[in-house]
């Protein structure tokens, strides 16, 4: 039974999909005007697990995850690069991909872009302007907020505690101060679509609640986010989805914590932010992936390069277990993951990917103590738990040999090829001297041998 934390009643409700052939999951994406920093990766990373949940206990999940590919902040980076709004996102898209499969990110069902929703946008625009949840005014379409009873019902907060607590812009076009752009005008130089109410562009908000309705339906079972999208982002789209549709709009909202960078929030003002592509430069993706997936999601998490190290040596005690000592151990390939085992019960109760992890170590511990016969059934056991994590995707032997971090007197793989294999043809010799010269060489370079049945196997330490 699958528990999920939810936002909207503020407890963990057993997860009853409308349809259980056909589960939807939304996650809001980034806003493509530069590289996304390791913040960004937390929900793409933490909604990943989810999906691989899903999919093991429903035969079918649509997963949409959209780019945000028109905003202010997007003008405003073409407008310093020189660059058109096309090459600028289509650069940033691509190097976000890039970033996520590198964290081992499974791709979404789809990847909706808002620029090819702004028919759907205009639609739904013009549906709340018919039910009197909108209304026009200079040049702009604006959410009457005062129009939906229960308007601030996801962040708990009434109209007026909204307000004082939020920067709201006050504009004379607004016929209240909390009431929200779905669409506003264009200068010339500007990037726009023609409209009902003149050439202009969609507001953040109307972007999501369109491109849900377009792809999954009127309600979906599963919104996802970070804890910042509360108000006003998830705030407005369910305003527009419920008085658009006449329904309610998500059934269960999930919001992960916050990162911090040595204990305070990241934010880029404060000049603290991590770019994931950056990052990427000194540790493994998997690494950056074990490291967000270390605590609770609804937990803030406290990133640094102890964090990280910590990671680092996780995985290498699980690579180790899975790498085995003197024989190659076969994953038994019938394994199938019983749904009573630790690892499946932690993740259903709300995504405790703490205590999941907690219970691969427990696996490997086993599997390192184990007798032959038993190994190739623990490494499968090993390798099916990790898989719903997304971990232990990679080569264990490669995992060793291409350890990142080193300096620049570490040496190659082809050159600590050519050496392994200069010892044991001295070792054929009967040269021992040089083989053991060999192997101190390496060993000072931070280079491990073992001897197996199958050959010498080499690991960075």
């Amino acid at each position: 039974m699958l528990t999920l934390h939810n936002t909207l009643t503020g407890q963990k409700d057993v997860f009853q999909p409308l349809d259980p052939e056909r589960v939807t999951l939304y996650v809001c994406g980034p806003t493509v005007y530069n590289y996304v920093h390791i913040g960004n990766a937390r929900p793409v990373v933490v909604f990943d697990v989810l999906y691989r949940l899903l999919a093991r206990l429903y035969p079918k999940v649509v997963y949409a995850r959209n780019i945000t590919d028109i905003d202010d902040k997007i003008i405003n980076a073409c407008a310093g690069t020189g660059e058109s709004m096309e090459a600028l996102t289509g650069r940033f898209t691509t190097a976000f991909r890039e970033d996520m499969a590198a964290l081992g990110a499974l791709e979404p069902s789809i990847t909706p872009l808002a620029t090819d929703h702004i028919g759907d946008m205009i639609a739904m625009i013009e549906t709340l302007i018919t039910k009197g949840h909108a209304y026009q005014s200079q040049g702009h379409v604006l959410f009457a907020v005062e129009s939906m009873p229960d308007y601030g019902k996801l962040s708990g907060r009434n109209l007026e505690d909204m307000l004082a607590g939020a920067r709201v812009e006050v504009a004379d076009y607004k016929r209240h101060p909390g009431d929200f752009v779905l669409w506003k005008p264009s200068e010339a130089d500007q990037p726009g679509w023609d409209s009902p109410w003149g050439r202009g562009r969609p507001g953040w908000h109307i972007e999501c609640s369109a491109m849900i309705h377009r792809h999954l339906g009127d309600v979906i079972d599963i919104h996802g986010g970070g804890q910042d999208l509360i108000f006003p982002h998830h705030e407005n789209e369910i305003a527009q989805g419920c008085c658009a549709h006449g329904t309610e709009y998500v059934r269960y909202w999930m919001h992960n914590g916050y990162i911090n960078i040595d204990g305070e929030k990241m934010s880029k003002s404060l000049g603290n932010f991590r770019l994931v592509r950056d990052l990427l430069q000194h540790y493994p993706g998997e690494v950056l992936r074990f490291a967000l997936l270390s605590s609770h999601y609804r937990s803030p998490l406290n990133f640094s390069v102890e964090l990280l190290e910590q990671a680092r040596s996780s995985l290498d005690s699980l690579y180790y277990a899975l790498l085995g000592r003197g024989r190659i151990v076969r994953a038994d390939p019938d394994y199938r993951l019983p749904d009573d085992h630790p690892v499946v019960t932690a993740l259903l109760d709300d995504l405790n990917t703490a205590e999941a992890i907690s219970a691969l170590h427990a696996v490997a511990a086993r599997l390192n103590k184990a007798e032959p016969d038993d190994k190739p059934a623990l490494k499968a056991e090993l390798l099916a738990g990790a898989g719903l994590l997304g971990l232990l995707e990679a080569d264990p032997t490669g995992w060793f040999q291409n350890k990142q971090g080193g300096g620049e007197d570490e040496l190659d793989s082809a050159t600590i090829d050519a050496l392994v294999e200069e010892r044991n043809q001295a070792k054929k010799d009967r040269d021992f001297a040089r083989a053991d010269e060999i192997r101190d060489q390496l060993k000072n370079a931070g280079v491990q041998l073992e001897d197996t049945r199958e050959g010498t196997r080499w690991t960075r330490g």
